[in-house]
């Protein structure tokens, strides 16, 4: 039976989709490594599927389950439901929204990655905090999907004449405004056809959903305009990969735990607990929140992707940045991670790095000594002095460092943790049996 509020939210979405005259809806959810998945019902199906959900077969899907086992239901959430503003108005409008995947008998089914993250909140509701997220994720336009070809030439901040890269980010803010995500700001990134859009810091939740909707809407607009945007995370040599800064803060009701007034850095002792696990486990959630063989190609010094496990204010070299506290914005104040690649999957990832941070806090972990020089012009034995580790080189690595820890099977749970290592350890044996390119054209006239 559905409680009050969440009949008032049905009945809210049933009223709505008959005022636009919805005639489908899309009911989206997402397999273990962050792939967007949906089916479709109409709007006949709507209140049946708002109050028991529907049935689909999990057997396909990515970390779901096995044949014998694979009857699953998906539950939508009424809070998630928008209008998809792609679809043309004038025929029958079109709305989504995300599910949470249950067993037939009406449990959560622990492989599906919004239970996990929602569970992970809930330790840290219970622990008093709130986890609230605002992440950066940067992309290419590229002419088509078959190569790089870029749109513009441009760099950081340029302002270039205005171009179809131009355009296209501007209906990109506007259309996410459309479906209630707040944007900050969007801008040229650092290298030619990069691009960044900022969303509103909210809720680790509707963050995770939010990611999922933006990453969609920018590869719609760009498709609507003929051209081709991807999160890959390296998909140039030579020049910037796309990262997805992720800023992150506890809130104790309409407090922020992180801060604290006399501090220099203007950071509470829960925040440098949070900090020093974010540091200590940073290498076993890597493979997490840098899930993809090619997310290597980006972790490596020299071009602003931090490697080396260190924090401070204004160095950008480091794993995690404290931007600059200005007076009277308390709220604001905030930890950024820099390692986590835009292709991830945000559900997992959000859950591993605040599991990561908790275990920091429950353990009074002590942060190190920040460091404000760059780190990638130490020498090798200066950062082993100072205790300056790295993230892991490669998935392989990655995997190995994950599969050990006991905080990342804790914060993903024995299904989706088994399913996520065996996925990997799958790419990984795909991608080092592959010859490449670069082998055929570096070793076959010498060998």
């Amino acid at each position: 039976m559905a409680s009050k509020s969440r009949q008032e939210s049905n009945e809210n979405v049933l009223k709505m989709a008959k005022e636009h005259d919805v005639k489908f809806l899309r009911l989206w959810f997402t397999d273990i490594l962050g792939m967007l998945k949906s089916f479709t019902i109409t709007l006949e199906e709507l209140e049946n599927a708002l109050e028991h959900g529907m049935g689909f077969d999990g057997s396909s899907i990515q970390g779901f389950a096995r044949i014998d086992e694979s009857d699953m239901v998906a539950l939508p959430d009424p809070d998630t439901f928008h209008l998809l503003p792609w679809r043309p108005m004038e025929q029958h409008a079109v709305a989504r929204m995300f599910c949470d995947i249950l067993r037939p008998g009406g449990e959560s089914f622990d492989g599906d990655p919004r239970y996990v993250l929602k569970r992970n909140l809930k330790r840290a509701v219970e622990k008093g905090y709130i986890l609230y997220v605002g992440p950066e994720l940067e992309y290419f336009y590229f002419s088509d999907s078959k190569g790089t070809e870029m749109l513009d030439e441009g760099g950081y901040f340029d302002m270039i004449p205005r171009d179809i890269a131009t355009d296209l980010r501007n209906e990109t803010v506007l259309t996410l405004q459309e479906m209630g995500i707040g944007v900050e700001f969007s801008h040229h990134e650092g290298a030619p056809s990069q691009h960044e859009i900022d969303i509103r810091y909210t809720d680790a939740l509707t963050m995770a959903d939010n990611v999922m909707t933006y990453r969609l809407v920018v590869k719609e607009i760009a498709l609507k305009h003929g051209v081709y945007a991807t999160f890959m995370p390296k998909p140039v040599f030579g020049i910037n990969g796309s990262g997805m800064h992720v800023h992150q803060s506890l809130f104790k009701e309409e407090r922020n735990a992180f801060f604290d007034e006399k501090d220099p850095y203007h950071l509470s002792k829960t925040a440098k607990c949070y900090v020093a696990g974010l540091l200590k486990h940073a290498p076993e959630i890597t493979s997490v929140t840098n899930q993809w063989v090619n997310s290597y190609k980006r972790l490596i010094p020299g071009y602003e992707a931090p490697v080396y496990l260190s924090w401070a204010r204004r160095n950008r070299s480091d794993l995690i940045r404290v931007p600059e506290y200005q007076p009277g914005k308390e709220k604001a104040t905030r930890i950024e991670l820099r390692s986590p690649d835009p292709a991830c999957n945000p559900y997992l990832a959000f859950s591993v790095m605040l599991a990561a941070g908790l275990e920091g806090i429950e353990k009074g972990y002590e942060a190190p000594e920040p460091v404000e020089e760059n780190v990638y012009e130490m020498s090798d034995e200066e950062r082993e002095r100072r205790g300056i580790g790295t993230l892991p080189g490669s998935l392989i690595e990655a995997i190995q460092l994950t599969e050990k820890s006991e905080v990342v099977r804790k914060a993903l749970g024995d299904h989706v943790f088994d399913a996520f290592i065996q996925n990997k350890k799958i790419e990984w044996d795909h991608y080092r049996t592959h010859v490449s390119e670069y082998e055929l054209k570096r070793y076959l006239p010498i060998l």
